[in-house]
C-alpha cells in the first residue's frame, strides 16, 4: 500500500506549533499539521456561563471556523448565511469538551477562557490540530492569568492532544491527509490526555465496516502519535 503522501503508515505530517503568533491574545498559537494550518487564540474574561455564576467555577470553551479560502474553492462565510453548520457546531463542542478535560476548572475561579480556532489552510485534520495547538494556546494564557495574579495555583492537569487515524487502502494509518480523508474505509478521531487517559474516540466506518483488530491496531497508531504530538507542545512550550 502506497500512501498519497508518500508516507509510511505510522508516520505522522511534519507538525509545527508557533506560540505568540498574534499580539493582542493571552495565548496564541499557528499549529500546523503538514498543509493544514489553524490559528488558535485563547481569551481570558472574568466571566462564566450563567448556571456556573456563584460556584466559583470556571468555564473553558471554544469556537472553531474556517476561513472563505482556506480550501480548494471559496466557501461563504458562515455569519453570510446567518448560522453555523452543524460540522462547525459539533467540532467547536468537541474542542470545549476536549479542553475541559486538560483544566481544574475549580482552580479557574469564576473566569472563562475561549478558544477561537480559524481554519487557515485545511488539508485534512483540522479537528484534531485544532485542539492539539488550542491546548498550547490555554497553557499560555493559564501562564498569563498566573503572572497577573488573577489565579493563585496552576489549574494545569494535562497536556491533551487530538490525531486522525483509519483505514485507507485496507490498511490501519495514522493522521490522514485529505486525499486519505476523503477515500478511507474508516475515519477516526482520537483525543487523549498526556497520562494515556481517553477523552474521545470518533469513528466510522465508511465502507466496510472494521474489525476488532483493525480498531486495535488504529488505536495503536494513535496512542504512538499522541505520544508525539505531546512531546511537540512540550518542546514549544520550553521555548
Amino acid at each position: 500500500m502506497q500512501r498519497p503522501s508518500g508516507r509510511g503508515p505510522a508516520q505522522m505530517r511534519s507538525v509545527r506549533i508557533t506560540r505568540n503568533y498574534t499580539r493582542h491574545a493571552e495565548g496564541s498559537v499557528l499549529v500546523e499539521f503538514g498543509d493544514t494550518k489553524v490559528l488558535c487564540n485563547a481569551s481570558v474574561a472574568d466571566e462564566v456561563p450563567r448556571f456556573l455564576r456563584g460556584q466559583g467555577s470556571g468555564w473553558i470553551t471554544a469556537e472553531y471556523g474556517m476561513l472563505p479560502r482556506s480550501t480548494g474553492s471559496r466557501m461563504p462565510r458562515e455569519a453570510a448565511k446567518g448560522k453555523q453548520s452543524g460540522r462547525t457546531v459539533e467540532i467547536q463542542r468537541l474542542i470545549g469538551r476536549s479542553l475541559r478535560a486538560a483544566v481544574d476548572l475549580q482552580s479557574l475561579g469564576e473566569n472563562q477562557i475561549t478558544l477561537d480556532c480559524d481554519v487557515i489552510q485545511a488539508d485534512g485534520g483540522t479537528r484534531t490540530a485544532a485542539i492539539t495547538g488550542a491546548c498550547v494556546a490555554l497553557v499560555d494564557a493559564l501562564r498569563y492569568m498566573q503572572r497577573e495574579k488573577i489565579i493563585t495555583t496552576d489549574p494545569l492537569k494535562n497536556l491533551v492532544a487530538a490525531v486522525s487515524v483509519g483505514i485507507y487502502d485496507g490498511e490501519p494509518v495514522l493522521d490522514l491527509d485529505y486525499p486519505e480523508d476523503s477515500n478511507a474505509d474508516t475515519d477516526m478521531n482520537l483525543v487523549m490526555a498526556e497520562d494515556g487517559g481517553m477523552i474521545e474516540v470518533q469513528g466510522t466506518a465508511e465502507g466496510e465496516p472494521f474489525t476488532e483488530k483493525q480498531f486495535a491496531q488504529m488505536l495503536a497508531l494513535g496512542k504512538a502519535g499522541i505520544d508525539e504530538l505531546i512531546a511537540i507542545q512540550r518542546a514549544a512550550l520550553a521555548e
